[in-house]
C-alpha cells in the first residue's frame, strides 16, 4: 500500500486510500477487466444460452404452450426473488450468489432435453422455469454489483460494453445453431444433441465463478479498493432495501426506464419475427439481432466514456441518442405492422424476397436499440454509486424486479385477445 491518501470516488465523500496493484500474472488475474470478462462468460454460458434456446421459438419445441407456461412461472418467481436478491448477494457474497444463480439455467435447459425424451414431462419444465426465476434474480444481482463496482468512473461504459458483448455471444451462438439447422431443413423442433451441447456449456458456466477473484481483494485501475459488505445480517440487508430508496431517491427516476426495457421482446420475437417470416428467415433474423447487440453496446460505450464531455453531458447526450433511436425504430415498425394482422400474417417472407432487406434492417436496429438501452441503464446506476452492496440492491430490486413484472403480461395474456398494433 502506498504511503499517501487521495480523495477519489467515495460514496460518502471521504478520502480513499490508494493501493498498489499486483504485477505480472497475478496482476492480470486481478485486473478488473479480466474479472468482468469472466463474468461475461458466466452470462454467456447461462442467460446467453437461455436467450439462444428461447430464440429457437418455444424453447425449440413444436408445442410452445409448455414453454409459455414455464416462462410465466419463471418471471413470476423472478419478480419475487429479484426484490430480495440484492440482500442475499450482500449476505452470501457475490461469488457464491453468482454460482447459485447459474444452477437454474442448467436445470432449465436440461428440462427441455427431458421433455424431448419423455413428452409427458411438461410439469418438470414448468417447475424448472419457476426455480430458474429464483436463480436468475441471484445471478443478475451479483452480476450487476460486480460489473458496476470494478471499473472506475471513466471506465464504466467500456466495461459494460465488454460484458454485454461477451454475454450476447451466447445468443449469437444459439442463433447460428438454429440457422445451420434450418437453412435447408423443414424440421420444426430441436434435436437432443443441441440441448446436450447447451447443457454442457451451462455446466461450464456454473464452474467459472469458482475461479473468479474474491471481490474483497480487487483493486481498481486507479488504486482504490472495491467496497463490499462485511457479512451483514439478513435483518440489516432487508432494511437496506428501504435505506437504498431513502438515501438514493434518484433511482426512482429510472423506474420508467426499467419498465420499458424488456417489454418489446414479445412483439419483436413473436409478433414480427415469428409472424411474417419463414423458419429460414427467422433463424437469420435471430442471428443478426444478437450480433447487432454486440455492436450496439460498443457504440454507446464510446459516448458514455467520452472524456471530452462532463458526466452530466454524457448522461443527457446518451438519453437523446436513445430517444432518437426509439422514434426511428417504432415509427419504422408502425408502418410495417399496418401491413398485416393476426388473420393475414402467413409466415411466408424468405431471405431471397425483395421485401426482406428492409424488414431485416429493422430487426438489426432493434438489436442496436436493446443493447444501447440496457447498457445505458447500467451506466446510470453505476454513476450513482461505486459501492457493491448498494449496486446489488439497485440491480436486484430495480432491474430484476421490474423487468420480470413487465414480462409477465406478455407471456400470460392469450395472444388472441391482443392486437399486434396495440402491442
Amino acid at each position: 500500500m502506498s504511503d499517501h491518501e487521495k480523495g477519489v470516488g467515495s460514496d460518502d465523500g471521504s478520502a480513499q486510500i490508494i493501493y498498489e496493484r499486483p504485477k505480472g500474472i497475478k496482476g492480470l488475474y486481478y485486473h478488473p477487466l479480466t474479472q468482468v470478462s469472466l463474468l461475461g462468460f458466466v452470462c454467456f454460458m447461462c442467460p446467453g444460452l437461455f436467450n439462444a434456446v428461447n430464440g429457437l421459438g418455444g424453447g425449440g419445441q413444436l408445442d410452445t404452450t409448455t414453454s409459455a407456461n414455464s416462462n410465466v412461472a419463471l418471471y413470476s418467481t423472478f419478480a419475487f426473488g429479484g426484490f430480495f436478491a440484492g440482500s442475499i448477494n450482500n449476505t452470501l457474497g457475490s461469488k457464491l450468489t453468482l454460482q447459485l444463480g447459474s444452477f437454474g439455467y442448467c436445470l432449465y435447459i436440461g428440462s427441455y432435453l427431458a421433455i424431448n425424451i419423455h413428452p409427458g414431462a411438461g410439469a418438470f419444465v414448468i417447475a424448472a422455469g419457476a426455480i430458474l426465476g429464483l436463480c436468475a434474480g441471484l445471478l443478475w444481482a451479483a452480476q450487476g454489483a460486480l460489473m458496476l463496482a470494478y471499473p472506475t468512473e471513466a471506465e464504466k461504459g467500456r466495461y459494460i460494453a465488454v460484458f454485454w458483448a461477451i454475454f450476447n455471444l451466447g445468443g449469437v451462438v444459439g442463433a447460428a445453431v438454429s440457422l445451420g439447422q434450418n437453412f435447408n431443413s423443414e424440421a420444426g423442433s430441436v434435436n437432443n444433441g443441441t440441448y446436450i451441447g447447451f447443457l454442457v456449456l451451462t455446466g461450464i458456466g456454473i464452474l467459472i465463478p469458482t475461479f473468479m477473484a474474491d471481490p474483497a481483494k480487487m483493486i481498481r485501475t486507479d488504486g482504490t479498493k472495491v467496497t463490499v459488505p462485511i457479512h451483514p445480517s439478513w435483518k440489516t440487508q432487508l432494511y437496506g432495501l428501504w435505506v437504498t430508496l431513502v438515501t438514493d431517491p434518484m433511482i426512482l427516476l429510472l423506474f420508467p426506464m426499467f419498465f420499458c426495457s424488456n417489454w418489446f421482446y414479445t412483439w419483436q420475437f413473436n409478433d414480427y419475427n415469428g409472424a411474417i417470416f419463414n423458419i429460414r428467415a427467422r433463424s437469420l433474423n435471430n442471428f443478426v439481432y444478437w450480433t447487432s447487440q454486440i455492436f450496439g453496446s460498443l457504440a454507446i460505450s464510446i459516448l458514455l466514456d467520452f472524456k471530452g464531455l462532463s458526466r452530466r453531458a454524457r448522461a443527457f447526450s446518451s438519453w437523446i441518442v436513445l430517444l432518437l433511436m426509439i422514434f426511428l425504430t417504432h415509427i419504422w415498425a408502425y408502418f410495417y405492422q399496418k401491413q398485416y394482422t393476426r388473420a393475414t400474417a402467413d409466415k411466408s417472407i424468405d431471405i431471397y424476397d425483395a421485401e426482406y432487406v428492409g424488414k431485416v434492417w429493422l430487426f438489426i436496429f432493434f438489436g442496436f436499440l436493446d443493447a444501447m438501452w440496457q447498457s445505458t441503464a447500467y451506466w446510470y446506476m453505476g454513476a450513482m454509486s461505486n459501492d457493491a452492496g448498494k449496486l446489488a440492491h439497485f440491480v436486484g430490486f430495480c432491474e430484476c424486479h421490474f423487468h420480470s413484472l413487465l414480462f409477465l403480461p406478455s407471456f400470460s395474456c392469450p395472444s388472441i385477445y391482443r392486437s399486434r398494433l396495440f402491442e
